[in-house]
């Protein structure tokens, strides 16, 4: 009996049932499939990242006496398109059985299905066993219930997997979250702690040329070109983290500076989202740290919190959505998104600051991609498709089933408050008190009306005001509507007007 085994460009996990369950006599597919890297611009050391995991995976397989039926992006026969090439595997090797792991993305899971049941194919398909809450045990958690919080579902996966818990099942501290020792700004001192690099072997050094060669034109920059791309490598990322940079995560999480895109946080989500980490490992190893005393309760708890509670409930939230989910546009919002997005000028530093750094590092961490990117998305009215592709497309841990809620959900409140409790939407003062961007930009944050006022200010409250209807019946934008309350109608008029102007020159390209 010859089983034909596929692994997705996301599925690098040696521990995978299907995998595990994997003899000599079986075939593993894996395809770099053009289709997947060309339907939005990737940035190209996200293309990197992923072509050159998938290659080190491969020899991985192989060096464990596996078979490996591989296609890469260069093979003359490649025609780019995985059905295609599943189908040309499957006539070629003539499997007894086809198996695969549930895709991470519902039009990918509905292109298999559908293929193999429209050519009579036989299939096991096999629970992704990396995530900690399957798509059933989420939706019968989210049965019946007038709204969905993830703290909730957070208490509940804390106690299933008996995480940061005393013996009587309470949480270790008294509280089950340390968010509000969280936020605290950055001094200007503040500087990230060297990060550890990987020496470059052949197989990612031919992976950068093809990048250049065939992906030259996207947004990003290939080099250098630092990721790890292997589990061995990853795992090295994992204990520096845990070691250099987990003790000051939680309290400068929220913090921006200039010229710094990581302070403290982790980058370990690109690896956790392509299979070379297991969450629930990381969540152990944070859980150990603090157990010795070597971090504070709050970085801990604030680190679980992010895998164990956040990334299962926005992925719990995309299956149980989708299709319909990606439509959702709960404010009408139809602004094109901005040049300065891709890097086009801009007097706005933040804006500046974020996309530079994202352009150089595929990554921005997520307070300044929910409150400097995000935010100004959501105040200015940006066509949710463009900012999901934009998101999807720019950031090496973007993908659809994580990227996708955080963006339409989180950042733009474009489902009505069904993932998040209320928009984040916050003006020029915030941002102020929490970087230092501020003092670089040719916008004033004190100021809300004239040509040097920082745009976020008029924006803000215009934005409050339109949506007025929408929102104030929202518990939690109960106080600001109150301080909405006391302006005058000359005040609010002159928001609206100086947002209105504001608008033009975005479209304009003026600001």
């Amino acid at each position: 009996m010859k089983n034909l085994i596929i692994v997705l460009w996301d599925q690098l996990t040696h521990s995978l049932p299907m995998l595990a369950e994997a003899t000599s006599t079986d075939i593993i597919f894996m395809c770099e499939c053009r289709e997947q890297l060309h339907y939005i611009p990737h940035h190209p050391k996200k293309i990197a990242f992923i072509l050159s995991s998938m290659r080190h995976f491969a020899e991985e397989l192989m060096q464990k006496g596996l078979k490996v039926h591989y296609v890469d992006y260069t093979n003359r026969v490649n025609n780019g398109e995985l059905l295609q090439e599943l189908q040309k595997a499957i006539n070629k090797l003539k499997p007894t059985l086809v198996t695969y792991t549930e895709p991470s993305e519902w039009h990918i899971q509905e292109k298999i299905n559908a293929f193999f049941v429209k050519n009579n194919i036989k299939f096991k398909v096999f629970e992704d066993a990396r995530f900690l809450c399957s798509k059933t045990e989420f939706a019968q958690w989210a049965n019946n219930k007038k709204q969905l919080r993830m703290e909730y579902f957070y208490r509940t996966m804390r106690l299933k997997y008996n995480i940061l818990l005393n013996e009587d099942k309470s949480p270790i501290g008294g509280k089950w979250n340390y968010d509000v020792e969280n936020r605290k700004a950055a001094p200007n001192s503040l500087t990230s702690p060297n990060r550890i690099s990987h020496k470059k072997d052949d197989i990612t050094l031919k992976v950068i040329e093809l990048v250049k060669l065939y992906f030259n034109k996207n947004f990003g920059d290939l080099e250098p070109f630092y990721f790890a791309t292997n589990r061995q490598q990853a795992l090295k990322e994992a204990q520096h983290f845990i070691e250099i940079l987990l003790y000051d995560f939680g309290t400068y999480q929220d913090a921006m500076i200039s010229n710094e895109a990581y302070l403290y946080h982790s980058l370990l989500s690109s690896y956790i989202n392509l299979g070379l980490l297991s969450p629930l490992e990381l969540c152990g190893l944070a859980e150990e740290a603090y157990q010795k005393g070597l971090v504070p309760l709050n970085s801990a708890e604030g680190f679980i919190r992010q895998i164990l509670g956040w990334r299962e409930y926005v992925r719990g939230i995309y299956w149980l959505m989708m299709p319909k989910y990606i439509s959702n546009n709960y404010f009408d919002a139809k602004h094109p998104l901005p040049w300065s997005y891709w890097g086009g000028e801009t007097k706005m530093n933040c804006i500046k600051e974020v996309v530079k750094q994202t352009r150089e590092h595929a990554y921005s961490h997520h307070i300044q991609r929910l409150m400097i990117t995000g935010n100004f998305a959501l105040l200015t009215g940006l066509n949710p498709l463009e900012v999901h592709r934009w998101y999807l497309s720019v950031y090496a841990d973007a993908f659809e089933w994580v990227e996708l809620p955080n963006t339409l959900g989180m950042a733009l409140f474009g489902d009505g408050g069904l993932l998040a409790s209320k928009p984040y939407c916050a003006s020029g003062k915030y941002i102020k008190r929490m970087s230092n961007f501020c003092k670089s930009c040719d916008y004033n944050p004190e100021e809300q009306f004239g040509e040097n006022a920082c745009p976020f200010n008029a924006l803000y409250w215009n934005f409050l005001i339109m949506n007025e209807e929408k929102l104030k019946k929202n518990q939690r934008m109960k106080v600001i509507y109150q301080a909405l309350s006391r302006f005058s109608d000359e005040k609010k008029n002159q928001l609206v007007n100086h947002a209105q102007h504001i608008l033009l020159k975005l479209e304009e390209g003026k600001m």
